[in-house]
């Protein structure tokens, strides 16, 4: 079934920050197709290279918690210093905690459904009037 995009969708990216790879192709798969740009890393450090691009700013990024090499309390922290990304909203991905964690903007856990996780996206990203 053919879906319309949505007009929220329109124009948005998501930067999927996931070490599994089975949750970051099905998140990506799923947001995309909603109509969201994707971009996809597999930890804090890859995300933060992606990020070095000053053209790149993300509507959305949806962080794991549990990564190697930098993770994401790590990731939260260095996202801070950078001026252009501290309006940029960040979902917590995880199946830790239920404490949202300082510098991010809401928690969905693990395992959730597509609805939840479009719901959680959608919650992020209101249309803008």
């Amino acid at each position: 079934m053919l879906r319309a995009m949505s007009s929220a969708a329109k124009h948005r990216t998501v930067l999927v920050v996931e070490d599994e790879d089975d949750i970051r192709a099905a998140i990506a798969e799923i947001l995309e197709g909603e109509g969201y740009d994707v971009t996809v890393a597999c930890n804090g450090r890859e995300a933060m290279e992606e990020l070095t691009d000053v053209r790149y700013v993300p509507s959305l990024i949806l962080l794991d918690l549990m990564m190697p090499e930098m993770n994401g309390h790590e990731f939260l922290e260095r996202r801070k210093a950078i001026a252009r990304l501290r309006n940029v909203p960040v979902m917590v991905l995880t199946a830790v905690t239920t404490d949202i964690p300082h510098g991010a903007n809401g928690l969905l856990r693990k395992p959730f459904s597509v609805e939840e996780l479009l719901d959680a996206v959608r919650s992020m990203l209101p249309i803008a009037a």
